[in-house]
């Protein structure tokens, strides 16, 4: 195998070299890749995006969209896990409060600061314990940017107004709130400015394991393609025991899949506005769960989330339930004055928690920690078990040194300091100060550049696209330049630049993962979209690695 030298995080394109399909084939030409990595959710493109800086030659395959599943449903807080305390999860939880900032910092347009109110409910737990928790919260790892916590008196904190009058006292305490489908989309894109080739909807239909390396076959919208990989890396998050046990073919007798993911469903449902402060909640529970309220997209809140054991063998095709969103309203109308109801309800998503089963009776307890796990009987195979998003970049770190130990051949690490796409605002504001105040420069600088763009559209495109608004742009000076307005405040300009840039193909990938524009579209706006996208895919492209089915 081809070594590779280059400086942690150093920019470049590395071509794949050509290999015979198989050891015994002397005609057929295959691409050649040190490491193909299954699966596009957060996991997947954060190694790919970290393997790639190192150097390594790496070839993604997804085989729907970009986080189109367990990736864009989470409750998209970047956040230590506060009720893992009570599990005694300790090192999760530093490990995952040490995260925040680094994070925050990487990509400030789709992350940014959130302070969190939880109203006291003597009959959950004494306020003592609440306190001890907190203090422990805000100890665990160093904060620079992320205030502490203090205890308020609701009766004259504006999180107070919407509560019930029996709820006088909280606690605030802070955390991060991040945009998940485009942390996702954002790793992907820095892996391939790295190098890494990224393939959406492309299934691997086999891989099958020899002692030389790895050859698997995937199948897109163009077709049938076969390619060799010196290692794999299953990061198929909900499918990654099936990956083992039905894709990936051994050199021999042995079992590739050990171990049992445990698959839990969270469902989230979206409401209008119910309070217009900037803090979130942290609603406690009788069932001893927490769900939150959260501010979200100016006009609405985020309720969730549930944990539900999945039943059923796709978990692809998980939807929220009745009895998950009655629990939500109930649970969170026993805190606010004016209850939430399921005929409220604009909007519900679901996505499944692929955990490690530890024999739990109890969802909620079961570790939202990852494990790594390798297997070098023959070519090298690493597994990705659990995880949650806010340790995604660290667990990104340890795959890719087991990955270079696997391969022999140990490789610097990159990441923690490193910018993620567009979040590298300098150029726009100058050195970098705290994140949140560097968004509002950056919004105030765009709009300073480009007056024309109106006032919501310019914040909305920073927020998306951060300093590769410039790319999205382009050599536009008017409205007009941006072209057709599809759907209100989206415009052919920037359909373009999804589907040649960030691999979307449809008007889901643009509304409900690229961005939530569905939530303020009419139905016949949302088909206008998706009519759009379906039309221009029929047109191929040039960009490798996004052809459309």
């Amino acid at each position: 195998m081809k070594k590779t030298e280059n400086a942690p995080g150093e920019i470049r394109t590395i071509q794949p070299q050509t290999v015979s399909a198989s050891p015994s084939s002397s005609s057929a030409a295959v691409a050649a890749f040190d490491v193909l990595i299954v699966g596009g959710g957060i996991n997947g493109c954060g190694i790919a995006r970290d393997l790639a800086g190192r150097g390594w030659r790496v070839l993604l395959c997804e085989k729907d969209d970009l986080a189109a599943h367990t990736s864009s449903s989470s409750t998209k807080l970047i956040h230590g896990g506060l009720r893992y305390l009570e599990y005694y999860e300790f090192s999760l939880v530093r490990k995952a409060l040490q995260e925040r900032e680094v994070l925050l910092r990487s990509a400030p347009h789709i992350m940014w600061p959130l302070r969190f109110v939880m109203p006291h409910d003597p009959s959950m737990r004494p306020a003592w314990m609440v306190r001890l928790g907190l203090f422990l919260y805000d100890h665990l790892a160093r904060r620079e940017v992320l205030p502490g916590s203090r205890s308020v008196d609701l009766r004259a904190h504006a999180a107070g107004a919407p509560l019930k009058p029996q709820f006088k006292r909280g606690f605030v305490y802070s955390d991060g709130w991040v945009d998940d489908a485009r942390l996702v989309v954002l790793n992907a894109l820095d892996a391939r400015d790295k190098g890494a080739e990224v393939l959406t909807r492309t299934r691997c239909l086999s891989a099958q394991r020899d002692a030389d390396g790895w050859t698997a076959v995937l199948e897109g919208p163009d077709g049938r393609r076969t390619v060799r990989a010196g290692a794999v890396v299953n990061a198929a998050g909900p499918w990654a025991e099936s990956f083992l046990r039905g894709v990936a073919r051994p050199s021999q007798g042995e079992a590739l899949a050990t171990r049992h993911l445990r698959l839990v469903k969270g469902s989230h449902i979206v409401v209008p506005r119910l309070f217009t402060h900037d803090h979130a909640y942290i609603f406690q529970n009788p069932d001893k769960r927490i769900i939150f309220a959260i501010p979200y997209q100016d006009a609405f809140t985020l309720i969730g989330t549930t944990d539900i054991e999945l039943s059923g063998d796709d978990p692809g095709a998980a939807r929220i339930g009745a009895d998950e969103i009655e629990y939500l309203c109930t649970q969170a109308s026993r805190y606010l004055e004016k209850p939430v109801l399921p005929a409220d309800v604009a909007w519900t998503y679901s996505g499944v928690r692929p955990l490690l089963d530890d024999a739990s009776g109890d969802p909620s307890a079961v570790t939202r920690d990852y494990m790594l796990e390798s297997n070098t009987t023959a070519a090298p195979l690493l597994s990705v078990w659990g995880g949650k998003i806010t340790t995604f970049r660290k667990l990104s770190e340890d795959a890719a040194d087991e990955v270079g130990r696997m391969l022999g051949e140990s490789r610097a690490a990159w990441t923690e300091g490193a910018f993620l796409a567009g979040g590298d605002l300098s150029g726009w504001i100058g050195a970098a100060t705290r994140p949140d105040e560097d968004f509002e420069r950056f919004v105030a600088a765009v709009r300073a550049k480009h007056p024309w763009l109106e006032g919501a559209l310019a914040r909305r495109l920073a927020r998306a696209y951060g300093a590769r608004i410039a790319t999205v742009i382009g050599d536009a000076q008017s409205m007009n330049d941006m072209g057709q307005a599809v759907a209100p405040g989206l415009h052919e300009r920037e359909l373009r630049y999804l589907q040649d840039e960030e691999w979307a193909c449809s008007g889901d990938d643009v509304l409900w993962r690229r961005s939530k524009l569905g939530l303020y579209y009419t139905p016949e706006q949302r088909e206008r979209v998706g009519a759009w996208m379906q039309q221009q895919a029929r047109t191929p492209r040039q960009q490798e690695g996004v052809a459309c089915s």
